[in-house]
């Protein structure tokens, strides 16, 4: 048997994976069938501007930071990170705009002068709530190994102190309500149930951390894009060793005696392996990849959202400020996640985020003209009840962008995807951007773990399995990946690094 691990898929968890493995030694093959790495995080180009196609902003950068670390690189010298403020400007239906800030004292402080004294006290009060559930669920919920119910008693939730601590009987938007009274908070708080695709209204309280993350720690820019991270990460890996196949797609995973022995491609090459660290949405590992005899039995859950994106060529104008992230709410936010996860459908007037790539990222854009990546929510292939009306919902973000100021009613769109479109792009995912939606108190324990229960020498490392989706997270699926592989060779695996820690 060849002592190769295989890494299927160059995202941020495979990437994270094949970087752990090839720091400790392991020789290490990561296939990409594309012919870039990044996964989600894609890039685009139109008429000399390049542009991000996936995801916009970084949380969490400790996370990177430990992963260049574990390799005796440091981030800060292949990486340039960007601190916004403002991070956020919020458009509410009545007119008020309210910037969130790269700290949050400055957060406050907005929120003291447009709102009052009263709205930033509850803000406040609700950020103190979050950072203690993320104090007390992060360890075994985010960068722990995968959580089992003996991680809920190693936090002593027994007692009805022990549970208050991550507050998971209460739905978010239960536990929002019951703190904060002001209308125009409320929705920004309802909308981090969206940054892993979920519902308000059923999701547990405990995904409230979410708030602490942001508002607490700060979201950053990427000098270049996120697409920039991906490629730092990609040189890394190749100093280390790593064999990097672009253009490579693989046709299925070959198993002797409960064990994986080898990758088979399209192409008909036949890769002999030790291991295989599947980067691939784990739908599509288990229902394409894995030989039949091996496939589990289909659970059906409820799937994340997906999302209309687009990118506008919007241009410069002096009377015009380019802020970095904004975000267009209609009267009525809560109709969305009906919508969404009830109907199967948009509704008529959605919530619309834009990112200026320039403000955010440092990305030139053209010369007169900036890049601007627009997103809607949607639900996943699966689940919508119609196909995507792309023509609809442009014209919708369009509509609402100019009512707010941030482009113009007849800016153009140079690139477009439908939820059809990232389901055709990523098998198996049904154009879900993070699995299965994390709708229940259980869905923590329903998320695949890293180390596959299927086959001997099989790991998961992917926003679809353990911790969860989002770029911070999809790497730290990739590093508890590594460290199960570590762990069953009898090799010493370094744990999260000290910076990763809740605190």
């Amino acid at each position: 048997m060849s002592e190769t691990t295989i890494v299927i898929g160059a995202g941020f968890g495979g990437l994270a994976a094949a970087i752990q493995l090839a720091a400790a030694g392991e020789r290490v093959v990561l296939l990409e069938g594309a012919d870039a790495v990044g996964g989600k995080a894609g890039t685009a180009s139109f008429d000399g501007a390049c542009f991000d196609t996936g995801p916009s902003l970084l949380t969490l950068p400790e996370v990177p930071e430990a992963l260049f670390a574990l390799a005796g690189a440091q981030l800060r010298e292949r990486v340039q990170l960007r601190r916004l403020s403002p991070a956020f400007r919020y458009h509410f239906a009545d007119g008020v705009q309210l910037d969130v800030h790269d700290t949050l004292d400055a957060t406050l402080e907005a929120t003291r002068r447009t709102l009052g004294a009263d709205a930033a006290e509850e803000l406040h009060g609700f950020a103190r709530y979050a950072e203690r559930i993320w104090q007390a669920s992060a360890p075994a919920f985010v960068y722990g190994d995968a959580p089992a119910i003996r991680s809920m008693l190693s936090m002593d939730v027994r007692t009805v102190a022990g549970l208050s601590r991550i507050d998971p009987l209460r739905a978010m938007q239960t536990a929002i309500d019951a703190q904060v009274r002001d209308p125009h908070l409320r929705r920004i708080l309802y909308r981090y149930a969206t940054y892993n695709g979920s519902d308000v209204r059923v999701a547990p309280a405990t995904l409230n951390c979410i708030a602490s993350v942001e508002l607490g720690r700060g979201g950053f820019g990427v000098e270049g894009g996120i697409g920039a991270l991906a490629g730092a990460l990609a040189v890394l890996a190749t100093e280390l060793g790593v064999e990097i196949r672009l253009g490579s797609r693989v046709d299925r995973i070959t198993s002797q005696a409960g064990r994986v022995v080898a990758v088979d491609l399209q192409d008909g090459t036949h890769l002999p392996c030790s291991a295989v660290i599947s980067n691939a949405d784990a739908r599509h590992l288990h229902e394409a990849l894995l030989p039949e005899a091996d496939r589990p039995p289909r659970r059906e859950q409820p799937a994340s959202m997906s999302g209309y994106n687009a990118v506008f060529r919007v241009p410069r104008r002096q009377d015009r400020e380019a802020v970095a992230h904004q975000v267009v709410f209609p009267d009525e936010y809560i109709d969305e996640f009906a919508a969404i996860f009830d109907r199967g459908t948009v509704t008529a007037t959605p919530t619309v985020y834009a990112c200026n790539q320039r403000a955010a990222h440092g990305r030139a854009g053209w010369a007169d003209a900036d890049a601007l990546f627009v997103m809607i929510n949607a639900p996943s292939v699966d689940a919508a009840s119609a196909p995507t009306d792309a023509s609809a919902l442009r014209e919708q973000a369009r509509a609402a962008l100019s009512r707010a100021g941030i482009c113009d009613a007849v800016d153009e769109v140079v690139w477009e995807r439908t939820p059809e479109g990232l389901a055709a792009r990523f098998p198996g995912s049904a154009g879900a951007l993070y699995g299965a939606a994390s709708n229940s108190i259980f869905s923590a324990f329903r998320r695949p773990t890293n180390r596959s229960p299927l086959l001997r020498g099989l790991y998961l490392a992917s926003g679809t399995a353990h911790p969860g989706g989002g770029v911070p997270l999809a790497m730290l699926s990739g590093m508890a990946a590594a460290r199960a592989l570590l762990h069953d060779l009898g090799r010493p695996a370094q744990a999260a690094c000290p910076a990763l820690r809740a605190g």
